[in-house]
């Protein structure tokens, strides 16, 4: 099995319109989606990321606030998952709940450095 980063953008927008106990539903199905991959030996690790955060740049020596919700491309987290093909990879992702929410789901292959 090769392993596979999800990088999931945007969605925020309609997230944050919803009422508490339409956003606590949501996260009920990323729990059960979650939860599949994990019973079926697909899920590796993966965590939401936070809000706040600082962008390094340039040849290391500027540092900025950053990544800003708003911005179209902003990274919300990630997940890790084992698939024998990026295809594979591709139609696992299908299933991700971060597209109820006009959401992507970036799919990349990890590679070995050794």
């Amino acid at each position: 099995m090769t392993k596979y980063l999800y990088l999931f953008r945007g969605g925020d927008a309609r997230r944050v319109a919803q009422s508490p106990e339409e956003r606590e539903a949501h996260m009920q199905k990323w729990g059960v989606w979650m939860e599949n991959l994990a019973k079926e030996g697909k899920l590796v690790d993966g965590l939401p990321l936070g809000m706040e955060g600082k962008v390094v740049q340039g040849d290391g020596t500027t540092i900025t606030d950053g990544p800003f919700a708003e911005g179209v491309e902003y990274v919300g987290g990630y997940l890790i998952v084992n698939a024998s093909s990026l295809d594979e990879a591709a139609e696992i992702a299908l299933g991700c709940p971060i597209f109820e929410h006009g959401g992507t789901v970036e799919v990349r292959e990890t590679m070995n450095m050794g």
